[in-house]
């Protein structure tokens, strides 16, 4: 495993796991379990996602089994948009959060969306932060100007900034922007969530075969190699062990820039510039 120092100093695993979309809890403890047993020291969790109770109990199990200590593993969790319009709202989902996972402190928490009052939220995990319960905060889905306003104001510059990145949507101008501020890239969807023929690209097979990989560690290791965090999902083990292994070979400037030009420059996920994006948001609260 590769490491990324963020900008409070400590250092964040290049590649996590990723528990979006297993609401189940049984299944997303085992799967926790299994990510950690697997080598994966980084897993990604939100309170939008209804599983952090089960996170917590798959990464006690861990440590219990003594696979991974709890100071050699990177958790993180989000507030969601409902929890976001007061500063005191958001400090206290940070502490709900805290009791749900079972743990004392988290390595990162993050504002899910650039939604309701996210300043005052901001400032609410920035309180978190100063009392120790999180070792670094940012946001998810910050887009460029959003983002250069938040830095231009707030008192701590966000650690990382999680957003779609993957081949067929790059954001080369977006990380560009990250990394003047000092905020580390991180991926969510950096397989595309499957869509595009991902895991059957021609270029990206061609490519795989090379170096004997398949498409997607090609993918991922396309991310990482420009310095981009990447928390991919899986249930299975043998996809899991897969995705963990891309750290023996590295991809040359040509083939990256072959990857880079898949881009087609918009989301085919989600568009965060539609209203009734934002409309849809706000009826999950």
């Amino acid at each position: 495993m590769e490491f990324i120092t963020l900008n409070t100093g400590d250092k964040m695993p290049l590649e996590g796991f990723g528990v979006f979309q297993i609401p189940d809890a049984a299944q997303c403890e085992e799967v926790v379990y299994n990510a950690v047993k697997t080598g994966y020291r980084l897993i990604d969790t939100a309170t939008a996602y209804g599983n952090e109770e089960a996170v917590g109990k798959g990464v006690a199990r861990a440590v219990r089994d003594g696979i991974a200590t709890r100071e050699e593993l990177f958790i993180t969790t989000k507030v969601w948009v409902s929890d976001m319009g007061k500063e005191e709202d958001a400090y206290q989902a940070v502490k709900a959060s805290l009791k749900r996972l079972d743990m004392d402190y988290a390595d990162l928490i993050l504002l899910h969306q650039p939604m309701n009052d996210y300043f005052a939220a901001y400032r609410g995990i920035t309180k978190a932060y100063k009392e120790g319960l999180a070792k670094a905060i940012g946001v998810a889905n910050f887009y460029p100007a959003i983002l250069a306003n938040l830095c231009k104001t707030v008192e701590v510059i966000p650690a990382v900034n999680q957003v779609e990145l993957h081949p067929y949507f790059v954001q080369e101008g977006a990380i560009e922007n990250m990394k003047a501020y000092g905020v580390v890239p991180q991926a969510w969807g950096p397989l595309a969530e499957g869509k595009h023929g991902i895991f059957t690209d021609a270029q990206l097979t061609a490519i795989g075969d090379k170096y004997g990989k398949t498409p997607a560690q090609i993918a991922l290791r396309w991310n990482v190699q420009r310095g981009v965090s990447i928390i991919p999902k899986s249930i299975h083990v043998e996809r899991m062990e897969q995705n963990i292994d891309i750290w023996d070979f590295a991809l040359t400037e040509e083939e990256m820039e072959q990857i880079s030009a898949k881009d087609l420059r918009h989301s085919e996920i989600v568009n965060h510039d539609d209203p009734a994006f934002v409309k849809f948001i706000y009826n999950l609260h």
